[in-house]
């Protein structure tokens, strides 16, 4: 069976015990999870290279003698393989740590509806807009509709988000402030940015406002930006303006989604 055969979140076995097939998988590879290992513990084989064919992971059904503490073990084991596998509505809900709200479900059921995806959620405070922001990144990633993402917001709220996203969505985004850019450029390679060397990065509205850094952005820009306190970014002063010139550059390249 090739990769091909082989969808998003599919259970395969390899190499003496089974995995989950993660986005970014092709014809020659696979990229892959083990069942009972973390995002840290992600391969990619090379299919030609396998010594034993890679082939669909099957499960003996559970016999009626067991009983008990056994059977409730099984179950569990059973509900998490199958948000893993994607056979839920959402592909995404295997790696998030966090038990979302019926309300929070909604922006991501009016996301997952639009081309490109574009969304103002302005729900009250405290009622959770990271978190439904963060569940639609988590879908479209896993869904392998995306590979890039970026937040754009406050820079006293960069490591809040970063936190957020590393904790709670299995999402490790670097930090682009003042102080960290020049030490993330460093060492990369003519041409390339830092939105192109690192998929995921919360970005610091006040230092890629200028327009310098706001035509260096916009030229490598993600395919999914979240900006955070859009509000701020109205067209009233000079640093607001330079915002508002940032958020008006996005919505002019149609493919992206934010």
């Amino acid at each position: 069976m090739s990769a091909t055969s082989f969808g998003l979140g599919s259970l395969v076995r390899a190499r003496g015990r089974e995995w989950v097939v993660l986005a970014g998988s092709d014809s020659e590879t696979l990229r892959l999870r083990p069942i009972s290992g973390s995002e840290e513990d992600q391969t990619v084989l090379h299919l030609a290279l396998e010594r034993e064919a890679v082939t669909e992971a099957t499960f003996p059904p559970p016999a009626l003698q067991q009983r008990g503490q056994d059977a409730a073990l099984l179950l569990r084991d059973a509900l998490l393989l199958s948000l893993r596998r994607g056979a839920g509505p959402f592909r995404g809900f295997g790696q998030i740590a966090v038990e979302p709200r019926a309300y929070q479900l909604v922006p991501l059921l009016m996301a997952l509806k639009l081309d490109p995806v574009r969304l103002l959620i302005a729900d009250d405070v405290g009622v959770g807009k990271t978190i439904e922001a963060a569940l639609i990144a988590r879908e479209l990633l896993d869904r392998g509709e995306i590979e890039r993402t970026t937040v754009l917001c406050p820079p006293h709220l960069v490591d809040q988000w970063v936190s957020e996203l590393e904790g709670r969505f299995h999402i490790r985004p670097v930090p682009v402030t003042a102080a960290s850019a020049v030490r993330l450029e460093r060492g990369l390679p003519p041409g390339e940015s830092v939105f192109t060397a690192h998929p995921h990065t919360v970005v610091s509205l006040d230092y890629i406002k200028s327009e310098q850094r706001r035509a260096w952005f916009l030229a490598t820009c993600p395919e999914f930006v979240i900006v955070d306190e859009a509000h701020t970014c109205a067209s009233t002063g000079q640093g607001r303006h330079q915002r508002y010139e940032l958020l008006k550059g996005l919505t002019a390249d149609r493919s992206g989604t934010w």
